[in-house]
């Protein structure tokens, strides 16, 4: 294929090529440059024209819970504990693998409609694939996560030996798998340690450098999880909760933690040497009024920050073009300073950072020769981008989801001209609706003979 014609992001040294061309064959990026140059010397290649239209890398959202796309709506307007406890966890419990797998899909379908190419997802992983299959046939590229809880640790350790088995690598190598301990509140230390090197065992035995089983994390979510840790495990926490998971030894570069809201100087200390990756989720933080990351902070420090949407259930949408006009707005009026967090380095945060977070970045994050083309076409012929002064600016102050016209992911056309075309869209909205009901029923049932 040749993209030409368009301006393209190349979020890399060469910035925007307005009149741009990019050039893939097979899964590959093999040439960025000019439009002029490039037709003549790709002349027989599939020609995508991309005028008036602008060509940014895939956009990568680090946190996520895929299947959560089933409880979208449920339970709105709540403090995260009961929000949890009360509503989440009890329908949860009556969600099968066929209901995981077809929540997964249909986020799978709406984060490719928004121009999202890669999600780091964290659910419960149930035979038969759940989310990891969800994604894979929809197309997306994806890390797939087994949540842990103390509660269950021998399930946790076969779900996860499956998943690492089943999952990782394949699909082209679309698909990688993490190891999850849902938070420090909810696995206790000793757990929490063992978690660390199961996950280092599946990274022996399936991953590579190239190819890692990463860690991800739920961390200082909100001021009150140090109370929660020693209510739940009667443990002694100083200082913050990233102090209290380096004194376990299990803070390292293959960590993404998200959330990070309520942190001290010594957690984005610690963040910092440690290498730990931090996914910030601004919307669903903001919605359960978790509070705000310190993410001007993390940045001076040096740690590598990168955007999330959360799950749909707490989001309550996969838009990450949401995500960032949120994330630079809101870090501009907490800390009243109009230059903190500018365009160019939110929509990295989207991409470029997103790729670091995952340890990715030799792969995706940016359109460069030798890349995977992971690739959205905006279409920017529209009175909302008119009239254009800085591209970079509108795709973070202006542009919506529904600005994307065309995906590419691993060097496939994925959605071309709005339509998807990995999945049959209205069956699968209709199956969502009928897994909805589904489940509202077995929480009736299970709710009158408890």
């Amino acid at each position: 294929m040749l993209i030409t014609g368009g301006t393209i992001v190349t979020m890399s040294s060469k910035g925007v090529l307005r009149d741009g061309a990019v050039a893939i064959e097979d899964e590959y990026i093999i040439d960025v440059g000019k439009s002029r140059e490039l037709r003549r010397k790709y002349r027989r290649y599939e020609v995508i024209k991309a005028e008036r239209k602008v060509v940014i890398p895939g956009l990568i959202s680090t946190h996520h819970h895929a299947a959560m796309s089933l409880l979208r709506g449920y339970a709105d307007d709540y403090p995260l504990k009961e929000w949890l406890e009360r509503w989440i966890w009890p329908l949860e419990k009556c969600m099968n693998g066929r209901d995981i797998y077809v929540g997964a899909l249909l986020t799978a379908v709406e984060s490719i409609m928004g121009g999202i190419t890669t999600i780091n997802t964290m659910y419960h992983y149930v035979e038969g694939g759940g989310e990891a299959k969800g994604l894979a046939e929809a197309g997306l590229r994806g890390v797939v996560g087994h949540v842990c809880f103390s509660w269950r640790k021998d399930e946790d350790r076969r779900a996860l030996e499956a998943l690492a088995r089943e999952w990782h690598g394949k699909r082209d190598g679309r698909i990688r798998v993490s190891v999850d301990p849902h938070a420090p509140y909810t696995v206790d230390p000793e757990y929490m340690v063992e978690l660390r090197h199961v996950q280092k065992d599946l990274n022996e035995r399936y991953g590579s450098p190239d190819n890692p089983v990463i860690w991800h994390i739920h961390v200082a979510e909100t001021e009150d999880e140090p109370d929660k840790i020693r209510e739940a495990f009667k443990t002694e926490v100083k200082g913050g909760v990233v102090e209290y998971l380096d004194s376990l030894g299990v803070l390292d570069r293959d960590v993404i933690a998200a959330h990070c809201v309520a942190l001290n100087e010594r957690d984005i200390t610690i963040l910092r040497d440690r290498g730990v990756k931090v996914s910030h989720c601004p919307i669903s933080n903001l919605k359960l009024a978790s509070g705000v990351s310190p993410v001007p902070r993390l940045l001076d420090a040096g740690v590598t920050v990168s955007l999330g949407t959360d799950g749909p259930s707490s989001n309550n949408a996969s838009d990450m073009f949401e995500v960032m006009k949120v994330a630079a707005l809101l870090h501009k009026g907490v800390w009243r300073n109009p230059t903190i967090l500018p365009a160019e380095d939110v929509l990295g945060m989207a991409t470029r950072e997103g790729a670091k977070a995952l340890l990715w970045e030799r792969e995706i994050g940016s359109i460069e020769t030798g890349k995977k083309a992971d690739i959205a076409i905006l279409n920017f012929d529209k009175p909302h981008l008119c009239p254009l002064y800085n591209e970079l600016s509108h795709l973070v102050y202006v542009a919506k989801a529904s600005d994307v016209e065309t995906v590419i992911i691993n060097g496939e056309v994925v959605m071309e001209n709005r339509e998807v075309k990995t999945v049959n869209v209205p069956r699968l909205m209709e199956e969502a609706e009928k897994a909805k009901e589904n489940l509202l029923s077995r929480l009736s049932q299970s709710t009158v003979k408890g």
